[in-house]
Protein backbone atom coordinates (compact mmCIF):
# COMPACT_ATOMS: atom_id res chain seq x y z
CA UNK A 1 0.00 0.00 0.00
CA UNK A 2 2.96 1.91 -0.08
CA UNK A 3 2.08 5.49 -1.72
CA UNK A 4 -1.29 5.13 -1.60
CA UNK A 5 -3.39 7.03 0.66
CA UNK A 6 -4.40 6.27 4.03
CA UNK A 7 -7.17 3.84 4.50
CA UNK A 8 -10.17 5.97 5.28
CA UNK A 9 -14.10 5.71 5.83
CA UNK A 10 -17.24 4.43 8.08
CA UNK A 11 -18.04 0.71 7.54
CA UNK A 12 -21.28 -0.48 8.78
CA UNK A 13 -21.11 -3.91 9.46
CA UNK A 14 -23.98 -5.92 10.90
CA UNK A 15 -22.82 -8.47 13.25
CA UNK A 16 -24.74 -10.26 16.45
CA UNK A 17 -23.77 -10.75 19.97
CA UNK A 18 -21.71 -13.93 19.38
CA UNK A 19 -19.48 -12.10 16.99
CA UNK A 20 -19.50 -8.97 18.64
CA UNK A 21 -18.61 -9.82 22.06
CA UNK A 22 -15.88 -13.11 21.61
CA UNK A 23 -14.51 -11.96 18.10
CA UNK A 24 -14.92 -8.36 17.31
CA UNK A 25 -12.44 -6.90 20.10
CA UNK A 26 -9.16 -7.87 18.81
CA UNK A 27 -10.55 -6.79 15.08
CA UNK A 28 -11.56 -3.30 16.53
CA UNK A 29 -7.86 -2.84 18.61
CA UNK A 30 -5.94 -3.83 15.19
CA UNK A 31 -7.88 -1.14 13.32
CA UNK A 32 -8.08 1.20 15.93
CA UNK A 33 -4.13 1.28 15.98
CA UNK A 34 -3.38 0.15 12.25
CA UNK A 35 -6.37 2.05 10.34
CA UNK A 36 -6.89 4.79 12.79
CA UNK A 37 -8.97 6.71 9.68
CA UNK A 38 -11.08 3.72 9.46
CA UNK A 39 -14.37 3.53 11.24
CA UNK A 40 -16.21 0.57 12.03
CA UNK A 41 -20.23 1.07 12.56
CA UNK A 42 -21.38 -2.11 13.92
CA UNK A 43 -25.05 -2.73 13.77
CA UNK A 44 -26.37 -6.13 16.22
CA UNK A 45 -29.28 -7.62 14.06
CA UNK A 46 -30.13 -11.30 13.46
CA UNK A 47 -29.20 -12.79 10.21
CA UNK A 48 -32.53 -12.72 8.22
CA UNK A 49 -32.31 -9.16 9.31
CA UNK A 50 -28.65 -8.53 8.33
CA UNK A 51 -29.19 -10.21 4.86
CA UNK A 52 -31.82 -8.15 4.47
CA UNK A 53 -30.03 -5.13 4.94
CA UNK A 54 -27.07 -5.99 2.85
CA UNK A 55 -29.49 -6.24 -0.27
CA UNK A 56 -31.28 -3.04 0.15
CA UNK A 57 -27.39 -1.38 1.05
CA UNK A 58 -27.86 0.18 4.20
CA UNK A 59 -25.20 -2.40 5.69
CA UNK A 60 -21.89 -2.62 3.68
CA UNK A 61 -20.86 -5.61 5.72
CA UNK A 62 -22.69 -8.62 7.55
CA UNK A 63 -21.83 -11.47 10.10
CA UNK A 64 -23.57 -14.18 9.52
CA UNK A 65 -24.01 -18.36 11.28
CA UNK A 66 -25.62 -20.00 9.44
CA UNK A 67 -26.17 -23.53 8.30
CA UNK A 68 -26.37 -22.48 4.38
CA UNK A 69 -23.34 -20.63 2.73
CA UNK A 70 -25.55 -19.36 -0.34
CA UNK A 71 -27.88 -16.68 0.17
CA UNK A 72 -29.82 -14.89 -2.84
CA UNK A 73 -28.25 -11.84 -3.69
CA UNK A 74 -25.15 -11.76 -1.62
CA UNK A 75 -21.62 -12.87 -1.79
CA UNK A 76 -20.07 -14.73 0.88
CA UNK A 77 -16.28 -15.73 2.27
CA UNK A 78 -16.71 -18.44 4.40
CA UNK A 79 -14.62 -17.88 7.79
CA UNK A 80 -14.82 -21.36 10.00
CA UNK A 81 -17.28 -24.41 10.89
CA UNK A 82 -18.34 -23.15 13.87
CA UNK A 83 -17.81 -25.46 16.55
CA UNK A 84 -21.46 -25.66 18.62
CA UNK A 85 -21.15 -27.83 22.31
CA UNK A 86 -23.90 -28.51 24.72
CA UNK A 87 -23.28 -27.31 28.23
CA UNK A 88 -24.72 -27.56 31.83
CA UNK A 89 -23.38 -27.12 35.32
CA UNK A 90 -21.22 -29.84 36.81
CA UNK A 91 -23.75 -30.30 39.06
CA UNK A 92 -26.43 -31.11 36.69
CA UNK A 93 -28.31 -34.73 35.98
CA UNK A 94 -26.73 -34.96 32.20
CA UNK A 95 -23.36 -33.87 33.48
CA UNK A 96 -21.98 -37.40 34.67
CA UNK A 97 -23.55 -39.18 31.51
CA UNK A 98 -21.03 -41.19 29.42
CA UNK A 99 -23.52 -40.33 26.28
CA UNK A 100 -26.79 -37.77 26.08
CA UNK A 101 -29.50 -38.36 24.03
CA UNK A 102 -31.90 -36.40 21.81
CA UNK A 103 -34.32 -38.22 24.30
CA UNK A 104 -33.34 -37.31 27.22
CA UNK A 105 -32.63 -33.28 26.33
CA UNK A 106 -36.40 -33.72 25.08
CA UNK A 107 -37.16 -34.06 29.28
CA UNK A 108 -34.41 -31.19 30.08
CA UNK A 109 -34.79 -27.67 30.72
CA UNK A 110 -33.40 -25.99 27.42
CA UNK A 111 -32.12 -22.43 27.63
CA UNK A 112 -32.14 -20.46 24.40
CA UNK A 113 -31.10 -17.71 22.69
CA UNK A 114 -33.90 -15.13 21.07
CA UNK A 115 -36.05 -16.72 17.87
CA UNK A 116 -34.33 -16.46 14.76
CA UNK A 117 -31.07 -17.41 15.76
CA UNK A 118 -29.94 -20.22 13.07
CA UNK A 119 -28.73 -22.79 15.83
CA UNK A 120 -31.41 -22.35 18.30
CA UNK A 121 -33.70 -22.83 15.45
CA UNK A 122 -32.08 -26.04 13.98
CA UNK A 123 -31.94 -27.40 17.88
CA UNK A 124 -35.74 -27.10 18.28
CA UNK A 125 -35.85 -28.65 15.32
CA UNK A 126 -34.24 -31.75 16.03
CA UNK A 127 -35.66 -31.85 19.55
CA UNK A 128 -39.18 -31.68 18.19
CA UNK A 129 -40.96 -34.75 18.52
CA UNK A 130 -43.12 -34.37 15.52
CA UNK A 131 -46.72 -34.54 17.20
CA UNK A 132 -47.29 -30.73 16.44
CA UNK A 133 -46.03 -29.75 20.23
CA UNK A 134 -42.99 -27.06 20.25
CA UNK A 135 -40.15 -27.67 22.66
CA UNK A 136 -40.31 -25.41 25.34
CA UNK A 137 -37.62 -23.17 25.72
CA UNK A 138 -36.31 -20.61 28.34
CA UNK A 139 -35.09 -17.35 26.58
CA UNK A 140 -32.38 -15.24 27.74
CA UNK A 141 -31.78 -11.95 26.37
CA UNK A 142 -27.78 -12.47 26.03
CA UNK A 143 -25.50 -15.18 26.13
CA UNK A 144 -23.85 -14.38 29.14
CA UNK A 145 -27.45 -14.91 30.68
CA UNK A 146 -27.85 -18.16 29.05
CA UNK A 147 -24.28 -19.32 30.27
CA UNK A 148 -24.98 -17.83 34.28
CA UNK A 149 -28.34 -19.27 33.78
CA UNK A 150 -26.89 -23.11 32.86
CA UNK A 151 -24.20 -22.59 35.73
CA UNK A 152 -26.75 -22.14 38.26
CA UNK A 153 -28.18 -25.20 37.26
CA UNK A 154 -31.52 -24.00 35.21
CA UNK A 155 -30.68 -26.09 32.43
CA UNK A 156 -28.44 -27.11 29.29
CA UNK A 157 -27.73 -24.73 26.58
CA UNK A 158 -26.37 -24.74 22.86
CA UNK A 159 -23.82 -22.23 22.28
CA UNK A 160 -20.57 -21.85 19.78
CA UNK A 161 -17.59 -23.20 21.57
CA UNK A 162 -15.96 -19.67 21.24
CA UNK A 163 -18.28 -18.13 24.11
CA UNK A 164 -17.86 -20.94 26.67
CA UNK A 165 -14.39 -21.75 26.48
CA UNK A 166 -13.42 -19.93 29.52
CA UNK A 167 -16.71 -20.63 31.79
CA UNK A 168 -15.05 -24.45 30.83
CA UNK A 169 -11.99 -23.91 31.80
CA UNK A 170 -12.81 -22.49 34.77
CA UNK A 171 -15.10 -25.45 35.86
CA UNK A 172 -18.66 -23.07 35.84
CA UNK A 173 -19.37 -24.78 33.22
CA UNK A 174 -19.45 -28.52 31.19
CA UNK A 175 -19.11 -30.38 28.01
CA UNK A 176 -21.74 -32.35 27.42
CA UNK A 177 -21.14 -35.52 25.64
CA UNK A 178 -23.95 -34.95 22.79
CA UNK A 179 -23.20 -35.38 19.27
CA UNK A 180 -24.57 -32.37 17.46
CA UNK A 181 -26.04 -33.25 14.12
CA UNK A 182 -26.14 -30.20 12.09
CA UNK A 183 -22.82 -27.80 11.46
CA UNK A 184 -23.42 -24.23 10.73
CA UNK A 185 -20.83 -21.61 9.37
CA UNK A 186 -19.29 -18.21 10.43
CA UNK A 187 -19.34 -16.00 6.96
CA UNK A 188 -19.03 -12.30 5.73
CA UNK A 189 -21.17 -11.42 3.24
CA UNK A 190 -21.53 -8.38 1.42
CA UNK A 191 -24.12 -7.57 -1.60
CA UNK A 192 -23.56 -9.69 -4.95
CA UNK A 193 -22.29 -7.19 -7.36
CA UNK A 194 -20.95 -5.22 -4.63
CA UNK A 195 -17.59 -3.37 -5.63
CA UNK A 196 -15.23 -3.97 -2.06
CA UNK A 197 -13.44 -0.91 -1.87
CA UNK A 198 -9.55 -1.44 -0.43
CA UNK A 199 -11.39 -0.72 3.03
CA UNK A 200 -13.84 -3.42 2.98
CA UNK A 201 -11.30 -5.97 1.35
CA UNK A 202 -9.05 -4.88 4.36
CA UNK A 203 -12.11 -5.58 7.12
CA UNK A 204 -12.39 -9.32 5.01
CA UNK A 205 -8.55 -10.03 5.00
CA UNK A 206 -8.10 -9.18 8.25
CA UNK A 207 -11.94 -10.85 9.85
CA UNK A 208 -10.03 -13.90 8.01
CA UNK A 209 -6.60 -13.95 9.57
CA UNK A 210 -8.35 -13.77 12.86
CA UNK A 211 -10.33 -16.20 12.51
CA UNK A 212 -7.69 -18.56 11.43
CA UNK A 213 -5.28 -17.31 14.53
CA UNK A 214 -8.05 -18.20 16.85
CA UNK A 215 -8.63 -21.60 15.60
CA UNK A 216 -4.75 -22.41 15.94
CA UNK A 217 -5.06 -21.31 19.54
CA UNK A 218 -8.01 -23.58 20.44
CA UNK A 219 -6.64 -25.82 19.31
CA UNK A 220 -2.90 -25.74 20.77
CA UNK A 221 -4.93 -25.42 23.95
Amino acid sequence: MAGLREPAGTLVIGTMESITSYRMPPLLELFHHRYPRVQLSLRPSLCAETCQALRHGVYDLGFLMEQTTEHQGLETAVLAQERLVLVASPSHPLATEQRVTTEALRQAQVLATEAGCAYRELFEAELSTGDGNPVGFLEFGTIEAIKRGAAAGLGVCLLPEMTVVDAVRAGELVILPWEVPFTVYTQLAWRQGKRLSRELRLFVDEAMRTMAEEKRQMVSA
